[in-house]
């Protein structure tokens, strides 16, 4: 199966060939259906999520809840898989959808609406009633920030305040800070909310590093900052300049008490890397109910993508290594950053990088790190970086950019630098015809670059 609609029109080459089968290899690698493979079997009454293994018959009811891009798509296996043992669910995702059981929404991303702050009342109001025999299996995918929300301020007012957090160049690690303290179920409130039920939470991590307590803003993990940190942030920023709250409209944490405690982490399922170190001295799991009854696991990273590039580079006899899973850094200069480290082969990067989006123009942060790369861009180089839930802030998942690029756009007299002075980058890889197309897809693990150095 082709996910880049228009391959054909983008493959000029045979090394924009090979750059385009490793992104194909990428998309496959993470689709749900080959994500869940093995990794979720229901076998009588045992249910086995990876490693471990879940004994159905000693709950009263089963329960679904998803939220997130690609959440809907996963929801679905996951409804299939259980069928007459699932008693109900809800899932709200920002791509039309259809379920036999679940009750489905189609939300906004990545600003919040009343649609999306509808639903989440809906699901507290049923989740709140459950009991201690009853199991409820979470999705949780990126964008769930946006499609999760009960906000502690006027929805205006939190629209406001994301939209000026998109433009700010803020990392997702900070956003998600202010965003954990304006809201009911971020930071560890949904864990509350399903206590004493319970819970085990798929995570499709989007997040460089797989830092669990930034995710969605982690409704199912306590949260290890404070309201001066989010304060702090939100200053920084200069978000109070546009928006302007008061330091007491953020919420004090919503974790366990703060005091270091010894006991261990809870019933959390770790990957590397995963676990916030402010969490773990403290000891915050063993502290609170609600978190010891949720199994949080780490069920799909960027890392998956990254190792099907690397094999399929492998089997087209390509010199490849993957440079970073958690990459970060200003969109406009990662791309000249990550060239400089390959000498030859292909260097494979995932992460997600920022925009400072003050030029009026529309674009991705993945179109403007191509965009940033081609004024320095050599001339056996490619460079191409998308986004793997095919949506770069436009219909774009992202870009290609090489010297084919760069000649195009001298003939279309573009000048590169003006339209990166706009963040105007979707409008440039119209001209050019070096936008990537997928469409929407039902998976997400923030971004993915790819750049081949040949000889």
């Amino acid at each position: 199966m082709a996910f880049v609609k228009n391959y054909k029109e983008l493959a000029k080459s045979a090394e924009r060939k090979i750059v385009l089968d490793l992104i194909e290899a990428a998309i496959f690698s993470i689709q749900p259906e080959n994500v869940f493979g093995n990794s979720f079997k229901l076998n009588g009454n045992q249910l086995k999520i990876l490693d471990k293994t879940i004994d159905l018959s000693v709950f009263r009811r089963i329960f679904l809840l998803g939220f997130g891009k690609g959440s809907a798509a996963n929801c679905a296996i996951i409804e299939r898989t259980l069928g007459d043992r699932l008693d109900g669910g809800w899932d709200i995702d920002a791509v039309d959808a259809r379920f036999s059981k679940v009750e489905y929404t189609k939300g906004t991303h990545p600003l919040v609406s009343a649609t999306n702050v509808e639903f989440t009342q809906k699901v507290i109001d049923k989740l709140s009633h459950l009991g201690e025999h009853d199991l409820v299996l979470i999705v949780t995918c990126g964008g769930g920030s946006a499609l999760l929300e009960s906000p502690t301020v006027p929805l205006k007012t939190l629209i406001a305040v994301n939209e000026a957090l998109l433009e700010s160049g803020a990392n997702i690690h900070d956003m998600n800070v202010v965003r954990k303290h304006l809201s009911r179920v971020k930071g560890g409130g949904l864990a509350k909310i399903i206590y004493p039920a319970k819970a085990v939470n798929l995570i499709f991590s989007d997040v460089p590093g797989n830092d669990l307590t930034v995710i969605a803003s982690a409704p199912t993990i306590p949260d290890p900052t404070t309201q001066d940190e989010a304060w702090n942030i939100y200053t920084k920023f200069g978000i109070d300049k546009k928006v302007p709250l008061k330091k007491e409209d953020f919420t004090q944490t919503t974790s366990a008490d703060r005091s270091p405690r010894s006991e261990g982490r809870g019933s959390l399922i770790f990957a590397q890397n995963s676990l916030h170190p402010r969490l773990e001295s403290r000891g915050f799991f063993a502290q609170n109910k609600a978190f010891e009854n949720i199994d949080n696991i780490l069920f799909l990273s960027n890392s998956t993508a990254l190792e099907a590039m690397q094999n399929k580079a492998n089997d087209l006899g390509v010199d490849v290594r993957i440079y970073s899973d958690h990459f970060e850094g200003e969109a406009k200069e990662a791309g000249a950053k990550l060239v400089s480290e390959c000498s030859r082969g292909i260097l494979l990067v995932g992460g997600e990088t920022t925009v400072r989006a003050s030029g009026g123009g529309s674009g991705g942060r993945n179109q403007e790190v191509v965009l940033g790369v081609l004024g320095s861009l050599p001339e056996n180089t490619i460079v191409a970086s998308f986004d793997s839930d095919g949506w770069d802030n436009s219909p774009f998942a992202g870009a290609i950019g090489d010297k084919l690029t760069v000649k195009r756009a001298r003939d279309l007299n573009l000048d590169v630098q003006s339209f990166l002075n706009r963040n105007d980058s979707l409008n440039f890889f119209k001209q050019t015809g070096d936008g990537i197309e997928t469409g929407r897809l039902d998976a997400n693990v923030a971004d993915l670059i790819v750049v081949y150095r040949y000889d």
